[in-house]
């Protein structure tokens, strides 16, 4: 059922998730104790099967989870991006599936509020064994430039070196988010955005602006889906290609 008692809870824990980016009552924590529990170590495979199995069976989590994941999977297969962004790590799961489908020599970089958050991540990341391929950093872009040094100065971010981003956080903050990484130049043309729940629980103004730039400066895929582990209320996942700064810029 879709209102089971755990999605119960989560919307009783909407409040405390808007504040902290956990539910609050410790099922990002009992996440990473299923997984390290139930799936093998050292396969990825098998730890995202079994968080598809916790989040489906045991507590609803905001994972982008298994109906979006394939669309997420199919974009990282077709740009095979060396230097990866995503923005909103949450428990890792979104991460995990880009991992285990980037190139080899490909490294993810993940941005998280939470630094709770983060730790869980990096403890599912490794138990999987691919703790090494994903470099998770406690921030956000709008933290007054500390993390976008960091990035640059840390991580060698440099302009035309970014070739993917995921966005999957603060809805409100997916504009201002891709222009603080427009504004450092970090994108090149054939650079792949992608952006979760733009339906639900919906990110119009960063919608409305691809529509705007379509053709110019970004074309966009709309792929149809739903939110996370149901099939009642439906979502929009965004895939934008750069195609570069507008010919008279």
């Amino acid at each position: 059922m879709f209102l089971r008692w755990s999605y119960v809870r989560f919307l009783f824990g909407l409040r405390h998730m808007g504040a902290h980016w956990q539910v609050g009552d410790g099922r990002e924590e009992a996440l990473a104790d299923y997984v390290c529990t139930h799936a093998r170590r050292n396969d990825i495979d098998d730890v995202i099967r079994v968080i598809d199995e916790f989040c489906y069976t045991k507590s609803y989590l905001i994972n982008v989870g298994d109906e979006k994941g394939q669309i997420l999977d199919r974009a990282v297969v077709g740009a095979r991006p060396s230097r990866l962004l995503e923005l909103g790590t949450y428990c890792g799961y979104s991460a995990l599936r880009i991992a285990r489908v980037m190139p080899d020599d490909a490294v993810l970089y993940s941005i998280e509020f939470n630094p709770a958050n983060a730790a869980v991540a990096q403890r599912i990341w490794d138990h999987a064994g691919v703790g090494e391929r994903i470099v998770v950093i406690v921030g956000t872009l709008g933290d007054h430039g500390k993390t976008l040094t960091a990035l640059r100065e840390t991580h060698n971010f440099a302009p035309g070196t970014l070739d993917f981003v995921f966005l999957d956080h603060e809805k409100d903050e997916y504009l201002p988010d891709l222009h603080r990484i427009l504004d450092q130049g970090w994108l090149r043309s054939g650079s792949v955005v992608m952006a979760d729940n733009v339906k639900y629980p919906g990110a119009p103004e960063y919608r409305e602006f691809m529509r705007c730039q379509e053709g110019a400066t970004w074309r966009t895929r709309e792929h149809r889906s739903h939110a996370e582990y149901q099939k009642i209320i439906k979502d929009l996942v965004l895939e934008s290609t750069h195609l570069g700064p507008p010919a008279n810029a």
